[in-house]
């Protein structure tokens, strides 16, 4: 899983403003197959200039190679590590941004110059499923144009012209087709989904209530776990969905500390149609300093940890075998990761789902590429005692095929889980939403059913 992450700022580059819950200048980015990850760094020196740096994560043990050219860069230049070991730089140059590829050669660096983009302002997207190509938004007052910049056919593309500004980026699927963008059009943030085998064609994916802004943060390919950014329970809140489940969005009390903030940076892979198990990894900043949390929606509880000492706070990688690495860059040790062990949850027995008519078969999904082996970091993290969990609901299995009208009418409003309540009796009198009219639609083998917040139309043809 690849995951972007935001130092202290003492540390981090200089960052562009964004809106609250907005995507922030990444302090380390890890390849989409977890084998290399690149930043930049400083020099130890009284300029305390800059300089990319790539990591090698699939070896034995994590290392470092510099990636300098003869110039020192700029602050807010941009890194995205690819899977093949090269490094692909956007650096603003006057009215534009030019494109690059960096790798190692011999004692030095090579440089491939791809092309340059005209744009007042352009945002790397997270790295793509495949680790082959490169995407950025170049967004404007009214418009936002989705651009290639590596794995076409020659240099920078136009993919698509959006309208409404778009900010921040998920990915829905392993393929690579489906990418999930926040756009604010008539003073309103909501999340669409652009299909890009369809030539960037969008669909609206997350609308919980007409007048709130909603933003997708996470989502999860295997087991459908969504999670989201919202105002509509009232003020800013952090809540969580299933993709194609008829059930409302939850926003569970955990997940509103009293002081500092919470920020999601990773999902656990491999849990296949279980999205109550599936893991979420925060980066915790409060007063006290910054922890590593764990939380699962079947837990109701959120789980904190030490944080290893010069963590790149935010950067993880979550391997299918259930570790979660921590990249951590110290004045002894500038290129390490830490491991931290997290517990599986035991699946609970499934309720029984209703018949459907007969769908197409999905197509297989990828099992995600672990990272090499890592050392460990002594001493590990120590797990906080168990503590007893309410019964919940039993879990959503996303349902992948199309349903009938009496189905899709289902789970509307909004549910606040206090935690350490039965969530099923909190679900007061909250704002409803009508089901959105499917324009557009993006089709999708394994898409097929919208997500219920509230109420996405995404929905195959």
């Amino acid at each position: 899983m690849t995951i972007c992450a935001t130092e202290d700022a003492t540390a981090r580059p200089a960052e562009d403003a964004a809106a609250p819950g907005g995507p922030q200048r990444a302090a380390l980015t890890i390849a989409a197959d977890g084998s290399y990850a690149a930043r930049l760094a400083r020099h130890d020196d009284a300029a305390g200039s800059w300089f990319p740096e790539r990591w090698t994560l699939s070896g034995p043990e994590p290392y470092a190679v510099p990636l300098q050219g003869t110039q020192p860069e700029e602050p807010d230049s941009a890194l995205l590590p690819l899977a093949d070991g090269r490094v692909l730089i956007l650096r603003r140059v006057a009215d534009r941004f030019a494109v690059s590829l960096l790798y190692p050669a011999g004692p030095g660096t090579g440089e491939v110059l791809l092309g340059a983009v005209p744009a007042p302002e352009l945002t790397l997207l997270p790295p793509a499923p495949g680790g082959k190509a490169a995407y950025a938004l170049a967004p404007e007052a009214h418009a936002t144009t989705l651009w290639l910049l590596h794995g076409g056919a020659d240099g920078p593309e136009r993919i698509a012209r959006i309208p409404g500004r778009c900010t921040g980026g998920v990915w829905l699927d392993r393929g690579g087709r489906l990418l999930a963008l926040d756009r604010e059009r008539d003073g309103r943030t909501k999340t669409v989904v652009a299909d890009l085998e369809r030539g960037g064609e969008t669909g609206l994916l997350l609308q919980i209530t007409e007048e709130s802004n909603d933003r997708l943060l996470l989502a999860d390919p295997d087991s459908g776990l969504l999670l989201v950014r919202s105002d509509a329970p009232g003020h800013d809140r952090l809540g969580w969905g299933v993709l194609g489940s008829s059930r409302p969005v939850r926003f569970p009390e955990c997940l509103r500390p009293a002081e500092g903030t919470l920020t999601p940076f990773a999902m656990q892979p491999g849990q296949m149609l279980a999205p109550e198990s599936c893991a979420v990894a925060f980066r915790r900043d409060a007063p006290n300093g910054t922890w590593l949390g764990v939380w699962r929606p079947a837990e109701r509880q959120l789980r904190q940890f030490p944080a290893p000492g010069g963590w790149l706070a935010g950067a993880g990688l979550w391997t299918a075998g259930g570790e979660l690495l921590l990249p951590y860059a110290t004045g002894a040790e500038p290129c390490g990761v830490a491991r931290a062990a997290v517990p599986a949850l035991p699946v609970q027995a499934a309720p029984p789902v209703r018949a459907t008519p007969p769908v197409e078969a999905a197509r297989p999904v990828a099992a995600p590429r672990p990272a090499g082996p890592v050392e460990a970091v002594e001493p590990p993290f120590p797990a906080e005692p168990p503590q007893p969990v309410e019964p919940m609901d039993p879990p959503v299995l996303p349902m992948w095929g199309p349903v009938s009208g009496a189905d899709a009418g289902g789970g509307g409003g909004i549910v606040l889980d206090a935690g350490e309540t039965d969530n099923r009796s909190t679900a007061s009198a909250q704002p409803q939403t009508a089901l959105a009219e499917p324009r557009h639609l993006p089709a999708h083998p394994r898409l097929c059913r919208p997500v219920p917040l509230q109420q996405a139309p995404l929905a195959a043809r």
